[in-house]
């Protein structure tokens, strides 16, 4: 065999199978990141939720709080 078949054949025995592995873990990673991603993004748009509800119950509780000083001045 010459150096270059030896080199093909380690290649195609041994680095191939692991280059395969490898890329289905990293596939696999690139999965979960997705997912953690897709949730990370769902917890933002909760809490900008609460944070709005909380916001407008502020504006609504100043109303309310300005209506009753004009109320209790007349």
């Amino acid at each position: 065999m010459s150096v270059v078949e030896d080199v093909r054949t380690v290649l195609q025995d041994f680095l191939a199978p692991e280059l395969r592995e490898l890329k289905a873990r990293v596939e696999a990673l690139e999965d979960k990141v997705d997912a953690n991603e897709r949730r990370a993004e769902r917890r933002h748009d909760e809490v900008l939720s609460a944070i709005r509800q909380i916001a407008d119950y502020q504006a609504l509780a100043q109303r309310v709080a300005r209506l009753e000083s004009r109320e209790s001045a007349h």
